[in-house]
């Protein structure tokens, strides 16, 4: 399925894009792109982001599954019942040091998350605080996925610029409306992967 599309329209489906990306899969369609700098219809993706199916990552869906793809820097969620497939942007860690690969799972859920940085942060970071509240100043954002994993979570971050970067010590980060939406999704126990 190929369109061709002008610059404004494309702008625009940019912006109306920063919601969720939700959809039935497999599904996302190249677009012919014309510019007039670029010369002739220029193929591209509209995003970075891919459908994955979940039978290539998960054996069942069991209390559904999430996928973290930190190369393409988004989070997949399917539901148990399969009626529900989600794709969303994400942060990623600053570093392949910092990243662990594998399977976990969801093993708690909070809502206002608390944040302590890790020995080694604070080691690092010897002007950070011990201890951050819940609120606006919180680096975990309005709610946090902890994994089997310690100190490894996916959560909201009220630091908006740091969604589609490398740009954590660890965890995936989503904006706070995604995390929202997520953190209701999942259950305790829902499988994890990171690839």
């Amino acid at each position: 399925m190929t369109q061709k599309i002008s610059r404004r329209v494309f702008t625009k489906s940019v912006i109306a894009g920063t919601a969720t990306l939700s959809f039935s899969q497999p599904l996302l369609a190249q677009t012919i792109i014309e510019d007039e700098k670029l010369g002739e219809g220029v193929v591209r993706n509209i995003s970075s982001f891919k459908a994955q199916n979940w039978f290539e990552h998960f054996e069942h869906l069991e209390d559904g599954a999430i996928l973290c793809d930190t190369t393409s820097r988004a989070i997949h969620f399917w539901s148990e019942d399969k009626e529900t497939y989600k794709i969303y942007p994400t942060s990623v860690p600053i570093s392949e040091e910092l990243t662990k690969l594998g399977r976990t799972k969801i093993v708690r859920k909070v809502t206002g998350p608390s944040w302590r940085p890790t020995p080694s942060m604070l080691k690092s970071n010897p002007e950070w605080p011990e201890f951050v509240p819940p609120g606006p100043d919180n680096p975990l954002g309005t709610h946090a996925l902890y994994l089997s994993w310690q100190y490894y979570r996916i959560h909201g971050t009220h630091d908006t610029r740091k969604i589609g970067r490398r740009s954590s010590n660890g965890c995936i980060g989503l904006y706070n409306e995604h995390i929202r939406e997520l953190f209701s999704l999942v259950k305790i126990g829902t499988q994890v992967l990171l690839i």
